[in-house]
């Protein structure tokens, strides 16, 4: 099978491009490398590189058109890179996400879609269930563009699916972390490890309370490789995640402990972080049953493993 994977270069669409290749089928990567790397990709028979936006509606276009399935990870993510650039988060999120919607219809390709468990906003209605209201926060909170788009898209793709007959699948992903991902943009784990092994403090937003559950890498490729071929999947909504739940400062003790590091743990308000007032959610936690009934996923690796392939990849040997 030949699959169009966009954002391909980044972190979670590498992992996903070195599993298909492996199992012998193609893959064609777009990616403007705005935030992925070319050097996550492994030259491999099978796999093509192409440099581009999903905002360029004629190449979205082509490259459909030669594929069997789509892959749509291309996104701006991230509350550093969402808040600095609100106008290009949306841009990016609902117009590309259009294209390769009106592509794949055109062309009659299934299509997974990449969405968030930020949909689920302020909701309190925990574990989220995928059939839960959302609520988000005021419009003058820049924080929400993320996941306004994110919604947007999946309202978009189901629309689609209604009016076309389009195979879309909608995945919402949680927390996934491993190896090639960056602290660059925000992301908490990458971040923990980097000032863990360098001895600088620990720093955590806020008091630390907060909770999030975290799915390694590894885990994702599997459950989103399931969500792709079953056929009961079709039309769905599904979150892609692990039921664990820890606390931030938690995982930051946790990240001290495997590494046997002397970093101390300092907290920092999110005012101080990003300039503005910020909302966090308090709790993010995902329920998984649906997901385990379409596909019989369960997550096999913890974030102890995800830490240490962290701390590998930066060529540390964790204590334990």
């Amino acid at each position: 099978m030949h699959f169009l994977i966009t954002g391909g270069a980044g972190f979670l669409g590498s992992h996903l491009t070195d599993a298909l290749v492996a199992r012998g089928d193609e893959v064609t990567v777009l990616d403007d490398l705005s935030t992925g790397r070319a050097r996550n990709l492994s030259p491999a028979a099978g796999l093509a590189f192409v440099e581009g936006s999903v905002l360029d509606r004629d190449l979205v276009e082509r490259l459909t058109a030669r594929a069997d399935c789509a892959v749509h990870l291309a996104a701006k993510v991230g509350v550093r890179l969402i808040l600095d650039s609100p106008r290009e988060t949306i841009e990016t999120n609902v117009e590309g996400t259009r294209h390769v919607l009106d592509a794949c219809a055109r062309h009659g390709k299934r299509v997974l879609l990449a969405s968030s468990s930020e949909v689920y906003g302020l909701s309190e209605e925990l574990p989220f269930r995928e059939d839960a209201p959302v609520l988000r926060g005021a419009t003058s909170e820049p924080r929400w563009c993320y996941a306004s788009s994110k919604e947007l898209g999946e309202r978009l793709a189901l629309a689609y699916a209604r009016e076309s007959g389009l195979d879309v699948r909608i995945a919402r992903f949680f927390n996934v972390v491993g190896p090639r991902q960056r602290g660059r943009y925000g992301m908490v784990l990458p971040n923990f490890v980097r000032q863990a092994l360098s001895g600088e403090p620990i720093t955590v937003f806020g008091d630390g309370t907060q909770t999030r559950s975290f799915l390694h890498v590894a885990d994702w490729v599997r459950a989103v490789s399931s969500l792709l071929e079953v056929p009961a999947a079709r039309g769905e909504v599904v979150n892609v995640g692990s039921p664990r739940e820890v606390a931030i400062e938690r995982v930051g003790r946790l990240v001290r402990e495997r590494l046997a590091s002397s970093s101390p743990i300092v907290h920092m308000p999110y005012r101080e972080v990003y300039g503005i007032r910020t909302p966090d959610l308090v709790r993010r936690v995902p329920d998984t049953a649906k997901l385990e009934a379409l596909t019989g996923f369960r997550a096999e690796l913890s974030l102890e493993e995800a830490i240490d392939d962290l701390a590998r990849e930066r060529g540390a040997v964790p204590s334990r």
